[in-house]
């Protein structure tokens, strides 16, 4: 299932028709107050969320669903009119896991939507990793740091894996937004560097894992 926050009717009905039609359930809502109140009965494969809302703001809302256990890395993709890189920014690092600028094309939304889904499905396999003090556990979808839980949303926590399956090795931006969030990303490498940001902040002590490879990317190192 597949919500959608959006205050346009006409945005809101052509996205739903759209989802539907290509296979996906989809329900749509004109502001937060339904959102919340659908939510308490279901929790959403993934949430689309407009940022002007008319009750309350969407990166309001987004903080809301990073601070509740159950929906604290539920898939989130924030549509926006504005179109700067800093409302872009602040959405990415609010949580967001990826955003759409109004106005889009609904085949282009589909194609995101769908490279979400891909990479938020739960693991088959449990695997285990580990560089210092991080231990990331693939299977349970759980990352603890010197013992101690660290909640991450889908794409910090792909990322963190990314960086620990290739430990030693130098990533480019590029090669990181093509492996996690799966298109073309028009080169704006800062939402590499926003997520990696946020990811160093939540892991506390072992941020120094993560090192920078200035002018290139980063790579996962285990502190000695």
């Amino acid at each position: 299932m597949i919500y959608l926050v959006e205050d346009d009717n006409s945005i809101r009905e052509l996205v739903i028709y759209t989802l539907q039609t290509t296979g996906f359930q989809a329900k749509g809502f004109s502001c937060a107050r339904e959102f919340w109140e659908a939510l308490k009965k279901e929790t959403p494969s993934l949430v689309l969320l407009d940022i002007m809302l008319p009750d309350e703001d969407g990166l309001s809302v987004l903080k809301k669903l990073r601070d509740l256990n159950h929906t604290a890395r539920l898939p989130v993709i924030m549509l926006t009119a504005k179109g700067t890189e800093y409302d872009k920014v602040i959405g990415l690092d609010g949580g967001a896991d990826d955003y759409i600028s109004k106005p889009f094309g609904m085949m282009e939304l589909v194609s995101r939507v769908k490279a979400m889904l891909r990479r938020t499905e739960p693991e088959k396999k449990a695997r285990v990793r580990q560089v210092g003090p991080i231990i990331l556990d693939m299977g349970k979808h759980t990352v603890k740091v010197n013992d101690t839980f660290v909640t991450l949303t889908y794409k910090e926590f792909e990322l963190l894996s990314y960086l620990m399956e290739n430990e030693g090795i130098v990533l480019t931006r590029d090669q990181l937004l093509s492996k996690i969030w799966g298109y073309d990303f028009d080169g704006e490498s800062r939402t590499v560097d926003v997520h990696i940001r946020t990811l160093r902040q939540k892991i506390g002590a072992a941020s120094d894992c993560i090192e920078t490879i200035r002018g290139v990317g980063y790579k996962m190192e285990g502190m000695t």
